[in-house]
C-alpha cells in the first residue's frame, strides 16, 4: 500500500487522527481533469475546534525535553526521503509539477526538517545588564499555535518550511493548504509526522476556502500566522491579524526584473532567463516577470530567449518528458492569457508562445513592450518573459525600482562588482548576481518588502526563532527587594 493511499486519508482532515470534516470535494489533476482523490474540507466550526486542541496540546510538547522533539524532526526528515517517490507522484498528479522540481520539493522538505532538529537546541536567550544587583536575562518561549497558510504551486515547501521549524521551537500549529493540492501539501505532512511520533493534537490539516482561512486568522487560540500567497490575499490576512493583535508573517507576490548588462554570456544569460521565468509555467512568487536588457544586446538576447521557448516541450508531466506541466486551472490559465492578449493590443509583439491547449499554456516572450504593458507592469504568475531595453545602468535601476514588489532580483554581467553597485540601489529581499530569480534554499532567511510581503521571516535559524517565538524579560534576585511604600 502507498504512503499516501487514499484509504487513509479519503473525503476526511488531520485533528487528532483522520476525522470527517464539514465538507468534502475532489482532488483533481490538472492535467487530465480528472479525479484522483477526494480531501475533507473544513469550515470555521473545524478550525475552532482544530485551534482549541492545539492550544491543549502545546503546553505538553513544550515541555518534552528538547532531544525529544529533535528526534521527532530528524525522523521526520528521514520519512521524506523514504517517501519521496510516493509523495513526489502526488505532486506531478496534483500540481502539475515535472517530475525534477517534485524532486525538489521532497529533498528541501527533507532538509527543512534537519535544520529544524537543530532549532530545538538552538540559543534562545542571553543575559544582558541591569542597573539592579539581580540577574536579567531575555528568553525566547514558543508564541504557542502558529497557523500557517500555504498556496499552491510549491505547496510541500511553502508549507513545511513554517510547519517544521514552528514545531522544533515547542509550538503547535494549524495547517490550512489550498484545497487545489491539499494531498501533496498537506496529507503528506500529516503522515510524515504521524508516522515520526508526534504527538495527537500538536499538528493540524485542515485544508479549506476563505472562510477556514479567516476563522484560523481570527482565532483567539492563535498567535501567530505564517502566510504565503498572493498581495491581496495577504493584506487581507494581515488586516484581520493586526485586528485581533497577532503576528502575520506575510510571504507574498513579486515582480522580479532580471538585469542582463551589455557585457553578460548571451548563451547564458537566455538560459538562465527561460529558467527563470518558464520553471513551473511561471507559477513562483519569485519568477522572473521582467527582463532588462541592454540595449546593445537586446536583440540577440529575444533571439535566444524566443528559441528556447519555442522548443520547450509542455504537457503533462505524469505521462510525457515535458519541460512546463499544466496551469493550475482555468482562472488562472485565462487571467495569463487576459494578460497576454492585453499586452499585445497595447503594441507588445509576440515573440513566441501565447497560445494554449486547454491547461497547457505555451512559454511566451513579448518585446517592445514598455512600463506600461500589462504583463510588464503585473504579476502574471504565468510562463511569460516580457522583455524591455535599457540604455545605462541610471535607466536599469530606474526600471527596476519601478514597482511596487520587492522579491528576487538577478543581475548577469562580468562584473561582479559592477552588478553589486547596482544591487545596493534596488529594493529587494533577495538578490542574485550571476543568477536568475528563482531561488531558495533551507539554510537562507526568505521574504521580500514592499507589497512582496514583510520582509525576511521564512527560513534560517535567526529568522524562524524570530518567527515563531516571543521574547521574555526574566529577572531574579536572592531576596525581595525593599520600596519605599
Amino acid at each position: 500500500m502507498s504512503f499516501l493511499d487514499d484509504s487513509t486519508w479519503h473525503a476526511s482532515v488531520y485533528s487528532d487522527g483522520w476525522v470527517k470534516a464539514a465538507g468534502e470535494a475532489a482532488v483533481t489533476a490538472p492535467a487530465t481533469g480528472a479525479e484522483i482523490g477526494r480531501i475533507g474540507i473544513a469550515d470555521a466550526d473545524d478550525v475552532a475546534r482544530a485551534a482549541r486542541r492545539a492550544a491543549e496540546a502545546q503546553r505538553a510538547w513544550a515541555a518534552q525535553p528538547y532531544l525529544e522533539r529533535a528526534a521527532v524532526l530528524r525522523r521526520a526528515g528521514q520519512l521524506w526521503e523514504e517517501h519521496a517517490g510516493d509523495v513526489g507522484d502526488w505532486l506531478v498528479r496534483e500540481a502539475g509539477s515535472i517530475p525534477p522540481k517534485a524532486g525538489v520539493e521532497t529533498e528541501t522538505a527533507a532538509q527543512e526538517c534537519y535544520e529544524a532538529a537543530a532549532l530545538a537546541s538552538h540559543s534562545l536567550g542571553e543575559i544582558i545588564p541591569s542597573a539592579q544587583p539581580r540577574l536579567s536575562l531575555v528568553r525566547r518561549r514558543p508564541v504557542g499555535v502558529v497557523g500557517v497558510i500555504a498556496p499552491f504551486n510549491f505547496p510541500l515547501i511553502l508549507a513545511i518550511r513554517s510547519v517544521a521549524p514552528a514545531l522544533a521551537l515547542g509550538n503547535a500549529v494549524v495547517l490550512k493548504p489550498d484545497p487545489r493540492t491539499a494531498v501533496s501539501g498537506g496529507v503528506s505532512i500529516a503522515r510524515i509526522f504521524e508516522e515520526a511520533g508526534l504527538p495527537d493534537g500538536v499538528l493540524h490539516v485542515l485544508p479549506g476556502g476563505a472562510d477556514a482561512g479567516e476563522a484560523l486568522v481570527a482565532d483567539p487560540h492563535v498567535r501567530t500566522i505564517s502566510f504565503t500567497g498572493s498581495t491581496a490575499a495577504g493584506r487581507r490576512v494581515g488586516e484581520l491579524a493586526a485586528r485581533h493583535l497577532k503576528r502575520a508573517h506575510l510571504e507574498l507576490g513579486g515582480n522580479s526584473a532580471l538585469i542582463v548588462l551589455d557585457d553578460a554570456d548571451l548563451d547564458l544569460a537566455a538560459s538562465a532567463g527561460a529558467w527563470g521565468s518558464f520553471l513551473h509555467q511561471g507559477q513562483i512568487c519569485m519568477t522572473t516577470g521582467r527582463h532588462l536588457v541592454h540595449e546593445h544586446v537586446l536583440e540577440p538576447y529575444l533571439a535566444r530567449l524566443a528559441e528556447k521557448a519555442d522548443h520547450l516541450p509542455v504537457g503533462d508531466p505524469a505521462t510525457e518528458q515535458v519541460a512546463l506541466g499544466p496551469i493550475i486551472d482555468t482562472n488562472q490559465r485565462d487571467k495569463i492569457h487576459a494578460l497576454v492578449t492585453a499586452s499585445v493590443d497595447a503594441g507588445a509583439r509576440l515573440v513566441a508562445g501565447g497560445t494554449y491547449d486547454r491547461l497547457f499554456y505555451r512559454p511566451t516572450v513579448l518585446a517592445d513592450v514598455t512600463p506600461a504593458t500589462p504583463a510588464y507592469a503585473q504579476e502574471v504568475f504565468g510562463p511569460v518573459a516580457p522583455v524591455i531595453s535599457f540604455g545605462d545602468v541610471a535607466e536599469a535601476v530606474a526600471l527596476a525600482r519601478d514597482t511596487e514588489y520587492g522579491l528576487s532580483l538577478g543581475i548577469l554581467g562580468k562584473d561582479v562588482m559592477a552588478a553589486l553597485a547596482i544591487a545596493e540601489q534596488i529594493p529587494s529581499g533577495i538578490v542574485h548576481i550571476n543568477d536568475q530569480t528563482v531561488g531558495d534554499e533551507a539554510v537562507a532567511p526568505f521574504g521580500g518588502v514592499g507589497a512582496s510581503g514583510t520582509g525576511s521571516r521564512f527560513g534560517g535559524a535567526s529568522a524562524n526563532v524570530d518567527a515563531f517565538t516571543e521574547a521574555q524579560w526574566l529577572t531574579m534576585q536572592g531576596t525581595i527587594q525593599q520600596y519605599p511604600f
